[in-house]
């Protein structure tokens, strides 16, 4: 299979904060949505743009609680958003689309984590929040990213796309077999959905990019997995506080949200996209020997089976029809 993973040595490090990556980058005029931009590398995605200049809407479950988090950053404003109900995520895209502007940049990056659970349609919550919410949500803003004449839609994925293919026959594992793969699968639905997204909007200058931001130690959605864990991983010491290591991809807020921002406004990826990014750079693509996730090594390069391209188009198909259920 012939792919488009080939770095690109921007000359960013796995260092680089978001302030680093957008030195000298202008988005004044440029209108952003920022799903969960509100809580961990969603706010400093939301805040390191609009200090670039950028216009952004926050999408949250609890624009109350949003609100006071963004409180004082400028031209950022909330809009209620729950990716797991189908009529909030048409009555968000409906409200952008009535108020005529173009959407430049749509950061789908809100996420659920922790353990199985399922939605009222009964549908698995990390594949109908991470991926189905966001796949909805982007057709439902399709005619504003047309609008915009340039415009880059940016899938938070994660390292874990390397665990597990889409479970094609039962994507939300009805049979109650291998739940501890639905993360996993959501994230590379998040790749796949990128790559397809990129083959057949590309014509309208809407452009597809996935993200592994790294792993953030202390954010909600990592936490999640307990202090027992996070130590075992070595994300924390013996006092609960972080462990910032970012060569191995163990990073601060600043730094996790700078290959989000690279992917959404970088020029140097004005002509290639479809692809998957870690790092503040293009991933090479994983060599097929499946490492384990250690203290001293978090492998996350994209796997084949997340850029597949076969598999994008029957994943946006699958999707489709689940929309429809």
């Amino acid at each position: 299979m012939t792919h488009k993973q080939h770095p690109l040595h921007t000359g960013f490090t796995p260092a680089a904060t978001a302030d680093e990556v957008l030195t000298g980058i202008n988005l004044s005029g440029k209108n952003v949505i920022v799903t969960g931009g509100h809580a961990g590398i969603g706010l400093e995605v939301t805040r390191a743009l609009s200090k670039a200049g950028a216009s952004v809407a926050v999408g949250s479950r609890n624009p109350d609680q949003a609100t006071l988090a963004v409180a004082g950053l400028e031209r950022v404003e909330v809009s209620q958003l729950d990716l797991l109900d189908p009529q909030s995520i048409d009555a968000f895209a409906a409200r952008w689309l009535e108020s005529g502007r173009p959407l430049h940049i749509l950061i789908n990056g809100a996420g659920a984590s922790g353990g199985p659970a399922r939605d009222a349609r009964g549908f698995e919550k990390h594949f109908a929040t991470n991926h189905l919410g966001h796949f909805q949500l982007t057709l439902g803003l399709l005619p504003a990213l047309q609008a915009a004449h340039g415009a880059r839609v940016v899938n938070v994925s994660s390292g874990a796309q390397r665990f597990a293919d889409i479970q094609w026959e039962d994507p939300n594992f009805t049979d109650g077999k291998n739940l501890n793969l639905a993360y996993a699968q959501s994230k590379t639905a998040n790749v796949l959905f990128a790559v397809e997204l990129d083959r057949r909007w590309a014509a309208d200058g809407i452009r597809g990019y996935a993200v592994h931001p790294g792993v953030v130690a202390g954010t909600k959605m990592n936490s999640s997995v307990g202090d027992e864990t996070l130590r075992k991983m070595g994300l924390i010491d013996e006092d609960g506080q972080p462990i910032i290591d970012p060569e191995v991809g163990k990073k601060t807020p600043q730094q996790g949200a700078s290959t989000i921002v690279f992917a959404a406004t970088s020029p140097l990826l004005a002509e290639i996209s479809g692809v998957y990014l870690r790092d503040n750079d293009i991933s090479p693509l994983d060599g097929g020997a499946n490492k384990p996730v250690t203290a001293q090594s978090i492998p996350a390069d994209v796997a084949p089976h997340s850029i597949d391209p076969q598999s994008a188009r029957r994943l946006w198909e699958l999707s489709e029809g689940l929309l429809t259920v």
